[in-house]
């Protein structure tokens, strides 16, 4: 990919050329968001088995693997024979907190009891991306949807969530195949 320069004339979709008057920091956004294939699906709901947490953005590369650990032992304890993939739920909780369901899909309702109980994973119109890389690096996949979403003129519902790929021992040696799908609930 080649940087864009201020004043840069950009081919868009549908082969538009448009001229755009372009900050460092702006091309660097611009670039960003091109890299993710941002769609739009219609997602259903899938129940999945959880802990709920609030926490500051800063301990979530903390308290997510912690929860999914939690979750896992739980979900293993339980004879889940169809566990899934591990799945973290965001809303937002206010004074920069974050509300999180941490968990894993599971093929039915996860009976209530303990601090692992269940849930679903949201359903409707979502903007969706899948990121390849470390999940250090999943800030830029958000804000790839949210400036896109922007763009379109489409409304975040105020919840949004992280499907992790089952783990694969090829991950440890090579972490751009890590696989993390991430969806924004749209306002209809």
């Amino acid at each position: 990919m080649v940087a864009l320069a201020p004043q840069s004339v950009v081919t868009g979709w549908f082969g538009l050329k448009f001229a755009l008057a372009l900050t460092a920091l702006e091309s660097l956004l611009y670039l960003i968001c091109m890299s993710f294939s941002v769609r739009v699906e219609r997602v259903t709901s899938r129940p999945i088995a959880i802990v709920r947490r609030r926490v500051a953005p800063s301990e979530l590369s903390k308290v997510v693997p912690e929860a999914c650990g939690l979750v896992w032992r739980t979900v293993k304890a339980a004879e889940v024979k169809d566990a899934g993939r591990h799945a973290a739920v965001y809303r937002d909780a206010g004074d920069g907190l974050i509300d999180i369901e941490v968990g894993v899909e599971v093929g039915a309702a996860f009976p209530v009891g303990g601090e692992v109980v269940g849930s679903d994973l949201p359903a409707g119109d979502a903007a969706t991306v899948t990121h390849f890389g470390s999940y250090g690096r999943l800030g830029e996949a958000h804000q790839a949807i949210r400036r896109w979403c922007a763009a379109q003129g489409r409304t975040l519902a105020g919840v949004n969530w992280e499907i992790y790929g089952h783990w694969l021992d090829e991950w440890n040696n090579d972490p751009s195949k890590i696989r993390t799908d991430i969806f924004y609930l749209l306002k209809s």
